[in-house]
């Protein structure tokens, strides 16, 4: 099924829009998927009329990086729609990711008692983190990264299972411009420094922190909350990975100022070493990305 993004064209007409499904619900709004005249589709994000702001931020940011491959692309406008009793919300429309996002990938695989290959890992990480360099080296920080914020798409290149590309915006933060503490975040992907007095400290390594915990969910780690402090400390058991992933895991966790940027990480071996691609049966157990399609395959039938 074709998007409405082809060839940068997000011209859309919202009369001829019609929601098919559900696609989730977060602290700024929801997200249907959409289908114009043409069959084609979009998700759109809704937002009611008080957070405008912020879904004006995610437009800005999105626009701002529309040409990356690690970015999700987004409609030129923001759209206002009126609904019945006087209800108003603003809404913008965006790729659509067919096979969800990184969390319902790992969900998947705990389910199905599959860990997720090593070179999956690292393709992972390399992908996030260069959706990262991008966002820094502009002076902005995600401030929200975790697995439900990174959408998975098929991917553009032969014989690969998919793209990974960086969403909601919301809560970041933009180059020369004050931070709105509306904002909140996930504990579980925080380092410890954000729970001293002095607060949460928003520089790049809040990014670089979140990063090391994605990477560890995605090896099968757990967040562990440490007695009486607030912070979680993700635990790796009963798996055996690589050297340069554990160093790459140490790094990303080192204590603020001494974490490495996004760009430094690029360098490091976990991400640049050649690992041979994952077979559908290896020592660890295989997974199964037929799970992250059948939801796409149940819209598709509903719409033929």
């Amino acid at each position: 099924m074709e998007q409405i993004c082809r060839d940068n064209d997000w011209t859309v007409d919202e009369s001829s829009l019609e929601t098919i499904s559900f696609l989730g619900q977060g602290r700024f709004g929801h997200v249907t998927l959409e289908r114009d005249s043409n069959s084609r589709l979009c998700a759109k994000k809704s937002s009611p009329m008080h957070l405008k702001k912020i879904l004006e931020k995610e437009l800005r940011i999105m626009h701002r990086f529309q040409d990356h491959p690690r970015i999700v692309n987004a409609s030129n406008t923001l759209h206002l729609r009126t609904k019945p009793a006087g209800y108003e919300c603003y809404m913008i429309n965006m790729e659509y990711a067919s096979q969800g996002n990184l969390h319902k990938l790992i969900d998947g695989s705990r389910r199905e008692s599959r860990k997720i290959p090593e070179p999956l890992v690292q393709r992972a990480a390399r992908m996030i983190l260069e959706g990262l360099v991008a966002l820094h080296s502009h002076g902005y920080v995600h401030c929200r990264l975790k697995p439900s914020s990174v959408l998975v798409f098929p991917s553009a290149t032969p014989g690969e299972p998919w793209d990974l590309k960086l969403a909601d915006f919301g809560s970041s933060k933009e180059p020369d411009s004050d931070y709105d503490f509306m904002s909140t975040f996930t504990a579980k992907y925080l380092p410890p420094e954000s729970f001293a007095p002095s607060g949460l400290v928003i520089e790049p390594g809040l990014d670089i922190y979140a990063l090391g915990c994605v990477v560890s969910e995605m090896f099968g780690a757990i967040p562990i909350q440490e007695i009486f402090d607030e912070f979680y400390e993700w635990k790796l058991r009963g798996r055996d990975i690589s050297p340069e992933a554990r160093d790459f895991l140490s790094q990303c966790n080192d204590m603020h100022p001494r974490r490495p940027t996004a760009a430094e990480l690029m360098q490091h071996p976990f991400i640049t070493r050649s690992l041979p691609s994952p077979t559908t049966e290896d020592d660890e157990g295989s997974f199964d990305f037929e799970c992250l399609e059948a939801s796409l395959d149940m819209i598709l039938d509903f719409l033929n």
